[in-house]
Protein backbone atom coordinates (compact mmCIF):
# COMPACT_ATOMS: atom_id res chain seq x y z
CA UNK A 1 0.00 0.00 0.00
CA UNK A 2 2.96 2.40 0.70
CA UNK A 3 4.21 1.44 -2.72
CA UNK A 4 1.18 2.37 -4.40
CA UNK A 5 0.95 5.36 -2.56
CA UNK A 6 4.20 6.19 -3.64
CA UNK A 7 3.45 5.47 -7.20
CA UNK A 8 -0.09 6.83 -7.33
CA UNK A 9 0.82 10.34 -5.03
CA UNK A 10 4.45 10.58 -4.77
CA UNK A 11 3.81 10.62 -0.97
CA UNK A 12 6.69 8.56 1.07
CA UNK A 13 6.01 7.56 4.59
CA UNK A 14 8.63 6.61 6.82
CA UNK A 15 8.64 3.89 8.63
CA UNK A 16 8.90 5.55 12.24
CA UNK A 17 5.60 7.33 12.34
CA UNK A 18 3.51 4.89 13.50
CA UNK A 19 0.44 7.80 13.18
CA UNK A 20 0.95 8.52 9.40
CA UNK A 21 1.34 4.79 9.01
CA UNK A 22 -2.11 3.77 10.77
CA UNK A 23 -3.57 6.76 8.60
CA UNK A 24 -2.22 4.96 5.34
CA UNK A 25 -3.94 1.85 6.86
CA UNK A 26 -7.33 3.63 7.47
CA UNK A 27 -7.31 5.24 3.94
CA UNK A 28 -7.03 2.11 1.98
CA UNK A 29 -10.09 0.05 3.93
CA UNK A 30 -12.20 2.88 3.63
CA UNK A 31 -11.11 3.45 -0.23
CA UNK A 32 -12.07 -0.31 -0.51
CA UNK A 33 -14.88 -0.12 1.71
CA UNK A 34 -16.68 2.37 -0.73
CA UNK A 35 -15.27 0.33 -3.72
CA UNK A 36 -17.29 -2.46 -2.70
CA UNK A 37 -20.53 -0.80 -1.86
CA UNK A 38 -20.42 1.33 -5.30
CA UNK A 39 -19.76 -2.04 -6.89
CA UNK A 40 -23.55 -3.53 -5.76
CA UNK A 41 -26.37 -4.20 -7.75
CA UNK A 42 -28.46 -1.35 -7.22
CA UNK A 43 -25.21 1.02 -6.14
CA UNK A 44 -26.99 4.20 -3.73
CA UNK A 45 -25.83 7.47 -4.12
CA UNK A 46 -22.49 7.78 -1.23
CA UNK A 47 -21.57 10.72 -0.23
CA UNK A 48 -18.01 10.67 2.11
CA UNK A 49 -17.19 12.68 4.34
CA UNK A 50 -13.74 12.70 5.52
CA UNK A 51 -12.70 14.97 8.63
CA UNK A 52 -8.97 15.87 9.24
CA UNK A 53 -5.58 14.35 7.57
CA UNK A 54 -5.89 11.20 9.25
CA UNK A 55 -8.71 10.50 7.33
CA UNK A 56 -7.86 12.44 3.54
CA UNK A 57 -6.27 9.41 2.01
CA UNK A 58 -9.19 7.56 1.58
CA UNK A 59 -10.68 10.65 0.01
CA UNK A 60 -7.85 10.62 -2.65
CA UNK A 61 -7.94 7.03 -3.40
CA UNK A 62 -11.67 7.42 -3.84
CA UNK A 63 -10.81 10.05 -6.75
CA UNK A 64 -7.70 8.37 -7.78
CA UNK A 65 -9.89 5.33 -8.46
CA UNK A 66 -12.51 7.38 -9.68
CA UNK A 67 -15.24 5.46 -7.41
CA UNK A 68 -18.74 7.04 -7.78
CA UNK A 69 -18.45 8.76 -4.54
CA UNK A 70 -19.09 12.44 -3.72
CA UNK A 71 -16.45 13.61 -1.12
CA UNK A 72 -16.32 16.22 1.34
CA UNK A 73 -13.02 17.57 3.26
CA UNK A 74 -13.24 19.13 6.39
CA UNK A 75 -10.09 20.99 8.44
CA UNK A 76 -11.03 21.89 11.91
CA UNK A 77 -7.12 23.13 12.04
CA UNK A 78 -4.25 22.80 9.66
CA UNK A 79 -1.61 20.48 10.65
CA UNK A 80 1.13 23.01 9.59
CA UNK A 81 -1.00 25.80 11.35
CA UNK A 82 -0.54 23.58 14.99
CA UNK A 83 3.02 23.07 14.64
CA UNK A 84 3.66 26.91 13.48
CA UNK A 85 1.71 27.82 16.30
CA UNK A 86 3.66 25.76 19.35
CA UNK A 87 6.93 27.12 17.77
CA UNK A 88 5.64 30.68 18.85
CA UNK A 89 6.16 31.92 15.16
CA UNK A 90 4.18 34.77 14.70
CA UNK A 91 1.11 32.54 12.51
CA UNK A 92 -1.46 35.39 11.33
CA UNK A 93 0.37 38.43 10.35
CA UNK A 94 2.63 36.21 8.41
CA UNK A 95 0.25 33.99 6.52
CA UNK A 96 0.68 34.80 3.37
CA UNK A 97 4.87 34.79 3.49
CA UNK A 98 5.03 31.28 5.15
CA UNK A 99 7.03 28.97 2.39
CA UNK A 100 4.92 25.59 3.52
CA UNK A 101 6.89 22.58 2.07
CA UNK A 102 9.88 24.31 4.02
CA UNK A 103 8.19 24.64 7.23
CA UNK A 104 6.45 21.42 7.76
CA UNK A 105 10.10 19.77 5.98
CA UNK A 106 11.84 21.73 8.53
CA UNK A 107 9.05 19.85 11.36
CA UNK A 108 9.57 16.37 9.59
CA UNK A 109 5.80 16.35 8.98
CA UNK A 110 6.04 16.84 5.32
CA UNK A 111 4.66 13.68 4.59
CA UNK A 112 1.65 14.51 6.87
CA UNK A 113 1.52 17.81 5.44
CA UNK A 114 1.53 16.14 1.99
CA UNK A 115 -1.57 13.75 2.88
CA UNK A 116 -3.45 16.60 4.26
CA UNK A 117 -3.01 18.60 1.08
CA UNK A 118 -3.91 16.06 -1.29
CA UNK A 119 -7.05 15.63 0.32
CA UNK A 120 -7.89 19.37 0.30
CA UNK A 121 -7.43 19.82 -3.50
CA UNK A 122 -8.75 16.42 -4.34
CA UNK A 123 -12.04 17.49 -2.64
CA UNK A 124 -15.50 17.81 -4.25
CA UNK A 125 -15.87 19.89 -1.45
CA UNK A 126 -13.88 21.27 1.07
CA UNK A 127 -14.77 22.90 4.36
CA UNK A 128 -13.58 24.26 7.46
CA UNK A 129 -15.09 25.45 10.76
CA UNK A 130 -14.64 29.37 11.03
CA UNK A 131 -13.23 32.00 9.20
CA UNK A 132 -9.90 32.83 10.05
CA UNK A 133 -9.59 28.82 9.20
CA UNK A 134 -10.86 29.62 5.71
CA UNK A 135 -7.74 32.39 5.51
CA UNK A 136 -5.12 29.91 7.16
CA UNK A 137 -6.31 26.75 4.86
CA UNK A 138 -6.49 29.07 1.85
CA UNK A 139 -2.77 29.72 2.16
CA UNK A 140 -1.54 26.79 4.06
CA UNK A 141 -3.43 23.92 1.69
CA UNK A 142 -3.70 26.23 -1.43
CA UNK A 143 -7.34 25.82 -1.54
CA UNK A 144 -10.19 28.09 -0.25
CA UNK A 145 -13.01 26.63 1.37
CA UNK A 146 -15.67 26.23 -0.39
CA UNK A 147 -18.27 26.73 2.34
CA UNK A 148 -18.02 27.26 6.20
CA UNK A 149 -19.63 25.20 8.82
CA UNK A 150 -19.16 27.06 12.30
CA UNK A 151 -19.07 25.10 15.08
CA UNK A 152 -20.97 25.96 17.98
CA UNK A 153 -23.92 24.95 20.55
CA UNK A 154 -27.49 26.71 21.20
CA UNK A 155 -27.62 26.89 24.74
CA UNK A 156 -30.83 28.07 24.80
CA UNK A 157 -32.18 24.96 22.99
CA UNK A 158 -30.89 23.07 25.85
CA UNK A 159 -31.21 25.15 28.86
CA UNK A 160 -32.87 23.47 32.21
CA UNK A 161 -31.28 25.65 34.79
CA UNK A 162 -33.22 23.39 37.37
CA UNK A 163 -31.06 20.30 36.11
CA UNK A 164 -27.47 22.13 35.44
CA UNK A 165 -27.81 23.81 39.11
CA UNK A 166 -28.67 20.32 40.71
CA UNK A 167 -25.74 18.92 38.92
CA UNK A 168 -23.34 21.76 39.41
CA UNK A 169 -24.24 21.51 42.83
CA UNK A 170 -22.93 18.13 42.65
CA UNK A 171 -19.81 18.57 41.23
CA UNK A 172 -19.11 21.52 42.96
CA UNK A 173 -19.42 19.50 46.56
CA UNK A 174 -16.75 17.07 45.34
CA UNK A 175 -14.31 19.91 44.20
CA UNK A 176 -14.87 21.28 47.47
CA UNK A 177 -13.99 17.76 48.98
CA UNK A 178 -10.85 18.01 46.79
CA UNK A 179 -9.85 21.17 48.18
CA UNK A 180 -10.14 20.45 51.86
CA UNK A 181 -7.83 17.95 51.15
CA UNK A 182 -5.01 19.53 49.11
CA UNK A 183 -4.84 22.63 51.74
CA UNK A 184 -5.25 20.83 54.80
CA UNK A 185 -3.70 22.97 57.37
CA UNK A 186 -4.12 25.87 55.65
CA UNK A 187 -7.50 25.70 55.21
CA UNK A 188 -8.42 29.89 56.26
CA UNK A 189 -10.57 30.98 53.61
CA UNK A 190 -14.69 30.33 53.14
CA UNK A 191 -15.61 27.77 50.59
CA UNK A 192 -19.00 29.02 50.34
CA UNK A 193 -17.14 32.10 48.79
CA UNK A 194 -14.84 30.72 46.96
CA UNK A 195 -14.95 30.39 42.55
CA UNK A 196 -13.67 27.53 40.39
CA UNK A 197 -11.65 29.00 37.74
CA UNK A 198 -10.30 26.27 35.16
CA UNK A 199 -8.31 25.94 31.81
CA UNK A 200 -7.78 22.39 30.31
CA UNK A 201 -5.95 20.97 27.03
CA UNK A 202 -3.02 19.96 25.43
CA UNK A 203 0.09 21.16 27.09
CA UNK A 204 1.03 24.45 24.32
CA UNK A 205 1.86 26.78 27.44
CA UNK A 206 2.05 30.05 24.90
CA UNK A 207 -0.36 28.42 22.45
CA UNK A 208 -3.33 27.44 24.60
CA UNK A 209 -2.83 30.78 26.29
CA UNK A 210 -1.57 29.22 29.71
CA UNK A 211 1.09 32.41 30.35
CA UNK A 212 -2.07 35.10 29.58
CA UNK A 213 -4.18 33.56 32.11
CA UNK A 214 -1.39 33.15 34.63
CA UNK A 215 -0.70 36.53 33.92
CA UNK A 216 -4.21 37.78 34.64
CA UNK A 217 -4.26 35.14 38.09
CA UNK A 218 -1.23 37.51 39.18
CA UNK A 219 -3.32 40.72 38.96
CA UNK A 220 -5.89 39.19 40.10
CA UNK A 221 -4.48 38.10 43.58
CA UNK A 222 -2.87 41.70 43.75
CA UNK A 223 -6.16 43.41 43.35
CA UNK A 224 -8.50 41.20 45.35
CA UNK A 225 -5.34 41.53 48.34
CA UNK A 226 -5.39 45.29 48.07
CA UNK A 227 -9.18 46.03 48.13
CA UNK A 228 -8.88 42.80 51.17
CA UNK A 229 -11.41 40.89 49.37
CA UNK A 230 -12.81 37.67 51.14
CA UNK A 231 -13.42 36.23 47.87
CA UNK A 232 -10.94 33.10 47.16
CA UNK A 233 -10.24 32.08 43.53
CA UNK A 234 -8.98 28.57 42.72
CA UNK A 235 -7.72 28.19 39.08
CA UNK A 236 -7.03 24.67 37.76
CA UNK A 237 -4.51 23.71 35.17
CA UNK A 238 -5.54 20.24 33.49
CA UNK A 239 -2.82 20.08 30.98
CA UNK A 240 -1.05 16.64 30.57
CA UNK A 241 2.77 16.30 31.32
CA UNK A 242 5.64 14.18 31.88
CA UNK A 243 5.37 12.86 35.72
CA UNK A 244 6.26 9.71 37.59
CA UNK A 245 3.90 9.80 40.32
CA UNK A 246 2.17 11.41 42.33
CA UNK A 247 2.87 14.04 44.91
CA UNK A 248 3.26 12.25 48.43
CA UNK A 249 2.09 15.40 50.06
CA UNK A 250 -1.14 15.92 47.64
CA UNK A 251 -2.24 11.75 48.32
CA UNK A 252 -1.48 12.61 52.03
CA UNK A 253 -3.77 15.56 52.15
CA UNK A 254 -6.82 13.44 50.92
CA UNK A 255 -6.10 10.72 53.08
CA UNK A 256 -6.05 13.06 56.26
CA UNK A 257 -9.17 14.89 55.16
CA UNK A 258 -10.32 11.52 54.65
CA UNK A 259 -9.33 10.93 58.28
CA UNK A 260 -10.73 13.30 59.99
CA UNK A 261 -14.40 12.68 57.91
CA UNK A 262 -14.34 9.17 60.16
CA UNK A 263 -13.47 10.62 63.09
CA UNK A 264 -16.52 13.13 62.94
CA UNK A 265 -18.36 10.24 62.01
CA UNK A 266 -17.55 8.45 64.88
CA UNK A 267 -18.02 10.98 67.33
CA UNK A 268 -21.20 11.92 65.71
CA UNK A 269 -22.14 8.29 66.32
CA UNK A 270 -21.47 8.01 69.65
CA UNK A 271 -22.91 11.58 70.43
CA UNK A 272 -26.47 10.29 68.75
CA UNK A 273 -26.00 7.00 70.63
CA UNK A 274 -25.99 9.33 74.00
CA UNK A 275 -28.50 11.41 73.01
CA UNK A 276 -31.18 8.59 72.37
CA UNK A 277 -30.32 6.94 75.42
CA UNK A 278 -30.90 9.90 77.51
CA UNK A 279 -34.14 10.84 75.97
CA UNK A 280 -35.39 7.60 76.03
CA UNK A 281 -35.44 7.89 79.58
CA UNK A 282 -36.95 11.16 79.27
CA UNK A 283 -34.71 13.67 80.55
CA UNK A 284 -32.70 16.38 78.65
CA UNK A 285 -29.24 15.48 77.80
CA UNK A 286 -26.59 17.33 79.96
CA UNK A 287 -24.15 18.79 76.91
CA UNK A 288 -21.11 18.31 79.38
CA UNK A 289 -21.12 14.95 79.45
CA UNK A 290 -22.06 13.65 76.13
CA UNK A 291 -18.53 14.21 75.42
CA UNK A 292 -16.23 11.53 77.15
CA UNK A 293 -12.05 11.66 77.35
CA UNK A 294 -11.64 9.29 74.68
CA UNK A 295 -13.91 11.64 72.04
CA UNK A 296 -11.84 14.94 72.88
CA UNK A 297 -8.42 12.45 72.53
CA UNK A 298 -9.96 11.60 69.22
CA UNK A 299 -10.53 14.86 68.27
CA UNK A 300 -6.95 16.19 69.26
CA UNK A 301 -5.49 13.35 67.04
CA UNK A 302 -6.99 14.22 64.25
CA UNK A 303 -6.18 18.03 64.60
CA UNK A 304 -2.48 17.42 65.59
CA UNK A 305 -2.55 15.68 62.01
CA UNK A 306 -3.57 18.15 60.20
CA UNK A 307 -0.55 20.11 61.38
CA UNK A 308 1.19 21.20 58.00
CA UNK A 309 4.56 23.21 58.23
CA UNK A 310 4.90 23.86 54.18
CA UNK A 311 3.36 25.06 51.74
CA UNK A 312 0.29 22.80 50.09
CA UNK A 313 1.59 21.62 46.75
CA UNK A 314 0.62 23.58 42.97
CA UNK A 315 1.63 20.53 41.75
CA UNK A 316 -0.17 17.03 42.29
CA UNK A 317 2.49 15.07 40.53
CA UNK A 318 6.32 14.75 40.50
CA UNK A 319 7.08 16.49 37.63
CA UNK A 320 10.13 14.79 35.87
CA UNK A 321 11.48 18.23 34.27
CA UNK A 322 10.45 20.30 37.07
CA UNK A 323 13.31 23.15 36.86
CA UNK A 324 12.24 23.81 33.22
CA UNK A 325 8.50 23.09 33.16
CA UNK A 326 6.80 26.13 31.22
CA UNK A 327 3.66 26.73 34.17
CA UNK A 328 6.20 26.24 37.34
CA UNK A 329 8.10 28.57 36.05
CA UNK A 330 6.07 30.84 35.35
CA UNK A 331 4.50 30.36 39.05
CA UNK A 332 8.03 31.07 40.70
CA UNK A 333 8.63 34.48 38.90
CA UNK A 334 5.14 35.51 39.18
CA UNK A 335 4.91 34.89 43.04
CA UNK A 336 1.91 32.24 43.31
CA UNK A 337 2.75 30.14 45.91
CA UNK A 338 -0.53 29.31 47.49
CA UNK A 339 0.43 31.04 51.34
CA UNK A 340 -2.25 32.08 53.33
CA UNK A 341 -1.76 35.62 51.92
CA UNK A 342 -3.11 34.48 49.03
CA UNK A 343 -6.23 34.80 47.33
CA UNK A 344 -5.72 33.38 44.29
CA UNK A 345 -4.65 29.74 44.72
CA UNK A 346 -3.38 27.88 41.82
CA UNK A 347 -3.58 23.54 41.01
CA UNK A 348 -1.38 22.11 38.42
CA UNK A 349 -2.80 19.05 37.60
CA UNK A 350 -0.83 17.25 34.73
CA UNK A 351 -2.74 14.59 33.66
CA UNK A 352 -6.09 14.36 32.08
CA UNK A 353 -9.02 13.86 34.99
CA UNK A 354 -10.87 10.52 35.13
CA UNK A 355 -13.07 9.03 37.57
CA UNK A 356 -10.60 6.22 38.49
CA UNK A 357 -8.35 8.82 40.25
CA UNK A 358 -7.17 8.21 43.64
CA UNK A 359 -6.86 12.78 44.30
CA UNK A 360 -9.81 13.98 42.05
CA UNK A 361 -12.41 11.26 41.13
CA UNK A 362 -13.95 13.17 38.53
CA UNK A 363 -14.63 12.89 34.48
CA UNK A 364 -14.25 16.22 32.66
CA UNK A 365 -17.60 16.44 32.03
CA UNK A 366 -18.68 16.72 35.69
CA UNK A 367 -15.57 18.82 36.82
CA UNK A 368 -16.53 21.58 34.09
CA UNK A 369 -20.30 21.65 35.66
CA UNK A 370 -18.47 22.25 39.35
CA UNK A 371 -16.00 25.18 38.22
CA UNK A 372 -17.63 28.36 37.79
CA UNK A 373 -15.47 29.52 34.51
CA UNK A 374 -13.48 28.38 31.93
CA UNK A 375 -10.66 30.47 30.27
CA UNK A 376 -9.28 29.57 26.98
CA UNK A 377 -7.22 32.62 25.86
CA UNK A 378 -5.70 30.37 23.18
CA UNK A 379 -3.15 32.18 20.50
CA UNK A 380 -4.46 29.40 17.86
CA UNK A 381 -8.26 28.27 18.32
CA UNK A 382 -10.00 27.55 15.26
CA UNK A 383 -13.10 27.29 17.24
CA UNK A 384 -12.89 23.65 18.31
CA UNK A 385 -15.36 23.85 21.33
CA UNK A 386 -17.29 21.12 22.21
CA UNK A 387 -20.58 20.76 24.02
CA UNK A 388 -19.12 19.85 27.12
CA UNK A 389 -16.54 22.79 27.17
CA UNK A 390 -19.68 25.00 26.82
CA UNK A 391 -21.16 23.27 30.36
CA UNK A 392 -20.41 26.55 31.99
CA UNK A 393 -19.59 29.83 31.82
CA UNK A 394 -16.87 30.32 29.33
CA UNK A 395 -13.93 33.25 28.58
CA UNK A 396 -12.36 32.98 25.20
CA UNK A 397 -10.61 35.86 23.02
CA UNK A 398 -11.48 36.37 19.52
CA UNK A 399 -8.34 36.17 18.16
CA UNK A 400 -9.65 32.70 15.87
CA UNK A 401 -12.75 34.68 15.58
CA UNK A 402 -15.02 32.48 17.83
CA UNK A 403 -18.56 32.17 16.29
CA UNK A 404 -21.30 30.67 19.10
CA UNK A 405 -25.04 30.50 18.54
CA UNK A 406 -26.03 32.35 21.67
CA UNK A 407 -23.12 35.14 22.84
CA UNK A 408 -25.23 37.11 25.44
CA UNK A 409 -23.73 37.83 28.93
CA UNK A 410 -27.00 35.70 30.37
CA UNK A 411 -25.37 32.64 28.37
CA UNK A 412 -22.31 33.04 29.89
CA UNK A 413 -20.20 33.73 26.65
CA UNK A 414 -17.72 37.02 27.07
CA UNK A 415 -15.81 37.41 23.80
CA UNK A 416 -13.31 40.21 23.66
CA UNK A 417 -10.68 41.33 20.47
CA UNK A 418 -7.44 41.42 21.57
CA UNK A 419 -5.22 44.54 20.40
CA UNK A 420 -2.60 44.46 17.82
CA UNK A 421 0.44 45.73 19.61
CA UNK A 422 0.29 44.62 23.17
CA UNK A 423 4.16 44.84 24.47
CA UNK A 424 3.83 48.34 25.20
CA UNK A 425 -0.12 48.84 26.75
CA UNK A 426 -1.06 49.26 30.28
CA UNK A 427 -4.20 49.06 31.77
CA UNK A 428 -5.57 51.01 34.90
CA UNK A 429 -8.00 50.73 37.19
CA UNK A 430 -8.43 52.97 40.06
CA UNK A 431 -5.45 54.08 40.77
CA UNK A 432 -3.76 50.78 39.91
CA UNK A 433 -1.70 50.10 37.34
CA UNK A 434 0.02 46.63 35.96
CA UNK A 435 2.27 46.33 32.90
CA UNK A 436 1.13 43.95 30.56
CA UNK A 437 3.63 41.28 30.54
CA UNK A 438 6.34 40.61 27.40
CA UNK A 439 5.55 37.01 27.71
CA UNK A 440 1.94 37.87 25.56
CA UNK A 441 1.95 36.36 22.37
CA UNK A 442 1.30 38.50 19.23
CA UNK A 443 -1.52 39.25 17.50
CA UNK A 444 -3.35 38.81 14.59
CA UNK A 445 -3.69 41.95 11.94
CA UNK A 446 -7.24 42.14 12.48
CA UNK A 447 -9.43 41.23 15.78
CA UNK A 448 -13.04 41.45 15.17
CA UNK A 449 -15.71 40.25 17.06
CA UNK A 450 -18.34 38.36 15.82
CA UNK A 451 -21.65 38.24 17.34
CA UNK A 452 -24.61 36.20 15.90
CA UNK A 453 -27.86 37.06 15.37
CA UNK A 454 -31.16 36.34 17.88
CA UNK A 455 -31.49 32.62 17.93
CA UNK A 456 -35.22 31.97 16.08
CA UNK A 457 -36.35 29.63 18.83
CA UNK A 458 -35.88 32.41 21.31
CA UNK A 459 -39.11 32.88 23.69
CA UNK A 460 -40.84 36.42 23.49
CA UNK A 461 -40.35 36.26 27.69
CA UNK A 462 -36.87 35.83 27.33
CA UNK A 463 -35.63 39.26 25.02
CA UNK A 464 -32.25 40.57 25.19
CA UNK A 465 -32.96 44.45 26.05
CA UNK A 466 -29.31 46.43 25.16
CA UNK A 467 -30.17 49.64 25.89
CA UNK A 468 -31.24 48.56 29.51
CA UNK A 469 -28.05 45.85 29.45
CA UNK A 470 -25.62 49.18 28.23
CA UNK A 471 -27.53 51.64 31.38
CA UNK A 472 -26.46 48.64 33.71
CA UNK A 473 -23.05 48.44 32.19
CA UNK A 474 -22.77 52.39 32.80
CA UNK A 475 -23.86 52.29 36.27
CA UNK A 476 -21.57 49.51 36.79
CA UNK A 477 -18.07 50.53 35.33
CA UNK A 478 -16.95 53.35 36.84
CA UNK A 479 -13.92 53.98 35.30
CA UNK A 480 -13.80 53.09 31.23
CA UNK A 481 -10.56 51.39 29.75
CA UNK A 482 -8.50 53.11 27.71
CA UNK A 483 -5.66 51.71 25.58
CA UNK A 484 -2.70 54.01 24.19
CA UNK A 485 -2.29 54.42 20.46
CA UNK A 486 0.52 54.88 18.24
CA UNK A 487 -1.04 56.76 15.48
CA UNK A 488 -3.60 58.47 17.71
CA UNK A 489 -5.37 59.37 20.65
CA UNK A 490 -6.73 56.20 22.80
CA UNK A 491 -10.15 55.31 21.95
CA UNK A 492 -12.52 53.90 25.01
CA UNK A 493 -13.67 50.79 26.09
CA UNK A 494 -16.69 49.88 23.77
CA UNK A 495 -20.16 49.19 26.20
CA UNK A 496 -21.84 46.10 25.53
CA UNK A 497 -24.89 47.62 23.28
CA UNK A 498 -22.98 51.21 22.32
CA UNK A 499 -21.73 52.19 18.31
CA UNK A 500 -23.72 49.51 16.84
CA UNK A 501 -23.00 46.29 18.90
CA UNK A 502 -25.35 43.59 18.49
CA UNK A 503 -25.78 41.13 21.63
CA UNK A 504 -24.06 42.78 23.81
CA UNK A 505 -20.43 41.62 22.77
CA UNK A 506 -17.72 43.76 24.20
CA UNK A 507 -14.83 44.50 22.24
CA UNK A 508 -11.37 46.62 22.79
CA UNK A 509 -11.22 48.49 19.25
CA UNK A 510 -7.87 50.37 18.04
Amino acid sequence: WKKELWDNFSIGVPWFDREANDAVLFGFLTAWLLGEVAQCEEPPHILAHFHEWLAGLGLALCRQRQLPVATIFTTHATLLGRYLCAGSVDFYNNLADFNVDKEAGDRQIYHRYCLERTAARCAHVFTTVSQITAVEAEHLLKRKPDIITPNGLNVKKFSAMHEFQNLHAQSKNRIQEFIRGHFYGHLDFNLDKCLFLFIAGRYEFSNKGADIFLEALARLNYLLRVNHSDVTVVAFFIMPARTNNFNVETLKGQAVRKQLWDTAQTVKERFGKKLYESLLVGQLPDVSKMLDKDDFTMMKRAIFATQRQCQPPICTHNMLEDSNDPILTCIRRIGLFNSSADRVKVIFHPEFLSSTSPLLPMDYEEFVRGCHLGVFPSYYEPWGYTPGDWSKDQFVKNISECVCLSSRPSHGVLSVSYPLNPTNLSFQAQGFRYPRPASVPPSPSLSRHSSPRHSEAEEDDDRYDEDAEAEKDRLNIRQPLTLPSKKGPALPYTLPGANGEKNGAASVKI
